[in-house]
């Protein structure tokens, strides 16, 4: 992490962020604290050579997806008439996961509309609105699954 001056709010829950993630990623890591001459406060996870610095314990114990409306990303006149929700699957061409997703989806006859998050401009849009971190993204109705696996896709499917 960079010692320079912060210069916004911004860029100071940035930093922090990464320094979160740089801990929840370790597990374990030291952040440091210090003000300069001009008042300005500083983070690093390097201790200054030239000032005292007090050392912050951070720690990150999980992340909440933001809330979205999914009916803005799968409209209610499009859905399916079917007792399930819609299952929406976002994906790349590349990703082995959406591969394995998109073939038990064909496999147990789950009815499914995929958007490929790199070369579809809906499927670009609707990820960016995803807050999308990687890929796959499943949506069933508005529940949510990042990644998948069987077992983690029918408790999500199978839920009332």
């Amino acid at each position: 992490m960079n010692s320079k001056p912060l210069s916004s709010t911004r860029w100071l829950a940035r930093g922090l962020l990464l320094a979160g993630l740089a801990i929840a990623t370790t597990g374990s890591a030291e952040v440091y604290k210090w003000v300069d001459e001009q008042g300005r406060t500083h983070y690093s996870d390097q201790k200054p050579a030239d000032r005292a610095a007090t050392a912050m314990d951070v720690q990150v114990t999980s992340y909440q997806f933001p809330r979205i409306d999914v009916n803005t990303l799968y409209p209610p006149d499009r859905q399916t008439s079917a007792s399930r929700a819609p299952v929406i699957l976002y994906s790349t061409t590349w990703c082995g996961y959406c591969t394995k997703a998109r073939k038990y989806f064909r496999r147990h006859g789950i009815p499914f509309r995929e958007y490929d998050v790199e070369t579809s401009s809906r499927g670009k849009k609707d990820y960016a609105r995803l807050n999308g971190k990687g890929v796959p993204i499943i949506l069933v109705g508005k529940r949510r699954l990042n990644g998948f696996s069987e077992g983690s896709f029918e408790r999500l499917y199978n839920a009332p």
